[in-house]
């Protein structure tokens, strides 16, 4: 059984060029960057090359850019780095209910450190209310931090709005774009983006690798100790590697930007389309239009979404309910509830994340087992014969 992958959101495979790009810092390259001898300075030059490659797509200076662990690891750094250096200035932070865990988690553990945070609510289909993100602005307010994209439902921010807000009122302004980074256009300058946090393996990169980018004249503390590496910023030896493959997954995706979001843009709202046709009781979540290309997030009424991922993987299908990182959770998507769903429809919710190497036909596919999958489940539900009696009254 040939397993098709439509769970690009929660990660992507790894694009060939990028694997040949690495493979000489794991095989012949290999010294420490480090190192003063010649294989350390190769390295140390192809980890320079790499950041002059992300800052220039960026539109940053090489200076802005510092290598991490991932998006997590950018997401706490930025918060609680930027938080503590200024904390002497106002203790007040700003976010949104539809975040990432690792910005929500790190924003209660500052709650609980001595910090105030404000959760600003998003509208109907996820997109930020910022009204209420100005009357939530205080003298004491030292950060912003919104996510560029969301993981879940894709909707897209109005980031240069919000960069605009913050810096009308000198507030530094973070934004986690770990799923916007090769979907979308990003100038850092433009949209008035203080720092950003992004993660390669979300565009077709390795895992492990990923950047935090932070704007000349911002301070933040640093988050590992050890030696001086990343300007004093980011102990730790650098995955020279990983790095280069990053560095190499961002040209690539940025080079054929317009033509790969064209393609899945198309297979996605195939997919939609042929839902909305062929299944009842069916509920679009998100922005039909400022959202990510492939990101599709629908709601199936009577049915709960771990039995319907079951068994869509039992048809070799991978898909998503949500998060991966909350998907040990039993609760519903804080995502869905945000948007105002209730609790027995944000369960039955179903994400599909299409990515370059998906094709019509297995759109086609998985359309075919979703309508049989949907139909069983629901017929052993007792809410849904409930419902089709009142319908049929």
């Amino acid at each position: 059984m040939n397993t098709i992958y439509l769970d690009n959101n929660a990660t992507t495979k790894t694009d060939e060029e990028v694997v040949k790009s690495m493979l000489p810092y794991l095989l012949e390259n290999y010294g420490n960057p480090s190192s003063i001898y010649k294989i350390g300075r190769e390295n140390k030059k192809a980890v320079e090359d790499a950041r002059e490659k992300v800052a220039k797509i960026l539109n940053c200076d090489t200076k802005e850019i510092f290598f991490t662990s991932g998006g997590s690891e950018s997401d706490n750094t930025a918060i609680r780095g930027i938080a503590y250096f200024y904390k002497n200035k106002g203790n007040h932070i700003i976010t949104s209910k539809i975040e990432h865990p690792a910005v929500l988690e790190t924003c209660k553990q500052l709650e609980k450190e001595g910090f105030e945070v404000s959760y600003i609510g998003v509208d109907e289909n996820g997109i930020l209310d910022l009204e209420e993100l100005k009357e939530a602005i205080k003298p004491t307010t030292v950060l912003i931090t919104i996510m560029f994209a969301n993981n879940e439902i894709g909707t897209l921010q109005p980031i240069e709005e919000i960069g605009k807000i913050a810096k009308e009122h000198n507030i530094i302004f973070h934004t986690d774009a770990v799923q916007a980074v090769g979907s979308v256009k990003i100038d850092v300058k433009k949209l008035k983006i203080d720092s950003l946090s992004l993660s390669a393996h979300k565009f077709y990169g390795p895992k492990g690798i990923g950047v935090l980018y932070v704007r000349k004249g911002i301070q933040f503390n640093k988050f590992i100790e050890g030696g001086h590496q990343e300007k004093n910023k980011r102990a730790g030896t650098e995955n020279v590697a990983g790095i280069v493959g990053l560095a190499k997954a961002m040209e690539l995706a940025y080079r054929d930007l317009e033509e790969h979001n064209r393609k899945i843009k198309e297979l996605r709202d195939y997919y939609v389309e042929q839902i909305k046709e062929k299944i009842p009781y069916c509920k679009i979540n998100g922005d039909k239009e400022k959202r990510l290309p492939g990101n599709s997030n629908i709601s199936f009424r009577f049915i709960e979404g771990e039995s319907l991922l079951l068994n869509l993987d039992l048809k070799g299908i991978c898909a998503s309910s949500g998060s991966a990182c909350t998907s040990g959770s039993l609760d519903p998507s804080h995502v869905l509830l945000a948007i105002g769903l209730p609790h027995e429809i944000a369960h039955g919710s179903l994400r599909v994340s299409i990515g370059k190497y998906n094709t019509k036909e297995e759109i086609e596919y998985v359309v075919e087992n979703l309508i049989e999958i949907v139909g069983r489940l629901r017929e052993m539900s007792p809410l849904y014969e409930k419902f089709i009696e009142e319908e049929n009254k």
